[in-house]
């Protein structure tokens, strides 16, 4: 390691990462009084940054990371050759992927928690329960959901798990397109209700109501009005005074002490300069694919196979989701561009567990708008994508189309990983995530029957036609990351306990979508958003004993 050129004061804990979890488990542990320095590899932009930029917007999702500098590599299996390119990304930047969200914030069931009792064994995956509840992660749940000022209707959702209150804001506005997926769920029987929201339908906690803009998802919000971590918890650590958030800075290592603790974590800042900091709790915050990265990278002579990875797990088990939808057109205008999939609807219908489909658990569907900037119907087979056919397609179709997608629970498997490519190198002369995924034969099935169902609700909607567009691998489409570092009660077969500590390293934690044992079929973030909240209690609670 180069000798770094400072070191600041020792803090309490350093936190690395400054999206959804980093900036939970920053504002929880602040508040409880710990002194923070969190790390942020991306910049920390303001509102007034996010608009007037059409070109930025229209033509590249300006909030991606740049592949020039961050990229990645990806490959089917080990017998594969990696290619590079930027595989489920998530912005970095303050604020995360809350940034660009939609901000869809359904709960997890209590099957969620315990999938591997109730489906059994799965051949060729690793299929586990969570080492905690449904019932413990509950009150975290409701915290959350009531700093964002969540608008959802509680008891509207048929299947869902038991809620201590409802929702502090009542449902966002019923748009066109929502309107079409509870019709045709209430033609079919099955049950549907608004989507939780991480929007405000009524000012809440002195902020106004959610502007419903098209450009929502992939796009920052000029209005500043959209619930995310930059605009919620970010403010509530900074008003402690106990939170130092240095953006722009690039965390290459953790080192450790003669003790094998964390002693320090080494960063290049804006200026290129080499600093060390050190603390008394590290806590790793960067999306399960970096958080693996980071873990790997720090290898040495206690720990020569990466920080915590002596079962060889770190990395291994990754999940990452995948959207798959119908397209419906209609003869009636929908405009489902308008509310950018703020104002959507939801069904839990096909989400638990039910042997008789041949598959193991199921999967969210919900109303989907059409996408922004491109229209989600040039993506169909044999829809032109250019000139004088794509206008008239768009005239056709781009008011009068919209989807209804699923979220696949793609199933953990031991040599689905992350590793460190032995060839590829970032900006920064470090290797890049290597990812080796290796679709199972459940998630075709269930992606299959998913979507199938959503085609089923366009057809009883009034669709005048309904294409299918199923997914025959997993692509990280939708930046969802879990299961790099799972969390389980045997060390053997876990990377952190309950808690999610490291099982061999007493002062490191992680709080993002890496400790989960499965994906569910569900959006991750306010899940991961509550276990942060409970880990950073648990944190607190030992420097207190």
């Amino acid at each position: 390691m180069t000798t770094p050129a400072t070191r600041p004061e020792k803090v309490d804990a350093v936190i690395i990462g400054a999206g959804a979890s980093g900036a939970a488990a920053a504002k929880v542990l602040t508040e409880g009084g710990m002194r923070v320095v969190a790390l942020e590899k991306g910049p920390w932009r303001t509102k007034e940054s996010f608009g007037g930029d059409e070109l930025a917007n229209v033509n590249r999702y300006n909030l991606w990371p740049d592949p020039l500098l961050n990229p990645r590599t990806s490959r089917r299996d080990t017998d594969s050759d990696a290619e590079v390119d930027l595989f489920c990304p998530v912005p970095q930047m303050v604020g995360g992927g809350t940034v660009h969200w939609q901000g869809w914030l359904p709960r997890f069931t209590e099957n969620d928690f315990r999938l591997r009792s109730i489906a059994g064994e799965l051949a060729g995956t690793t299929l586990a329960d969570w080492p905690i509840t449904y019932a413990e992660l509950e009150p975290y749940y409701d915290k959350v959901e009531w700093a964002f000022g969540v608008s959802g209707q509680a008891g509207a959702n048929s299947f869902e798990s038991f809620r201590s209150r409802g929702y502090p804001c009542p449902p966002m506005p019923q748009s066109r397109y929502a309107e079409k997926f509870h019709f045709g769920c209430e033609e079919l029987g099955w049950n549907s209700f608004p989507t939780p929201q991480a929007a405000l339908s009524q000012p809440f906690n002195g902020r106004p109501a959610t502007v419903i803009s098209a450009f929502a998802q992939q796009h920052g919000d000029p209005s500043g009005t959209r619930s995310s971590a930059l605009n919620v918890f970010i403010p509530d650590a900074v008003a402690t005074g106990r939170y130092d958030l240095r953006a722009d800075c690039y965390v290459r290592e953790l080192t450790v002490d003669s003790q094998g603790r964390i002693k320090s974590a080494v960063y290049e800042d804006s200026e290129g300069r080499l600093v060390e900091q050190e603390a008394d709790v590290f806590v790793l915050a960067c999306g399960a694919v970096e958080t693996a990265r980071l873990m790997l990278l720090s290898s040495s002579a206690r720990f020569p196979n990466g920080l915590a990875n002596g079962s060889d797990l770190v990395g291994r088990n990754v999940t990452f989701h995948e959207y798959s939808a119908s397209v419906g057109t209609f003869e009636d205008p929908i405009n489902a561009w308008a509310g950018g999939g703020y104002v959507s609807a939801s069904s839990f219908q096909f989400y638990e567990h039910d042997e008789s489909r041949g598959f193991v658990s199921g999967g969210h569907i919900a109303a989907a708008g059409v996408g922004i900037p491109l229209p989600i119907n040039w993506g169909l087979p044999g829809r032109p994508t250019w000139g004088a056919e794509a206008k008239q397609n768009d005239r056709d179709h781009f008011s009068h189309s919209m989807a209804v997608a699923m979220v696949l629970h793609d199933m953990p498997q031991h040599d689905n990983r992350v590793d460190l490519d032995p060839e590829v190198k970032d900006a920064w002369g470090l290797p890049v995530a290597r990812i080796t995924l290796q679709t199972h034969q459940n998630d075709i099935d269930q992606g299959r029957f998913l979507v199938d169902r959503c085609g089923e609700i366009l057809d009883a909607a009034g669709a005048k036609q309904v294409d299918r567009v199923y997914a025959e691998q997993v692509t990280g489409n939708c930046s969802h990351q879990h299961g790099t570092a799972r969390m389980g009660d045997d060390p053997a077969l876990s990377v952190l306990d309950r808690n999610c500590r490291a099982h061999e390293i007493d002062n490191l934690f992680v709080v993002d979508g890496s400790p989960f044992p499965t994906a569910t079929g569900a959006n991750p973030t306010l899940t991961i958003m509550a276990n942060a909240w409970r880990v950073s209690d648990h944190i607190l609670s030992k420097r207190a004993s």
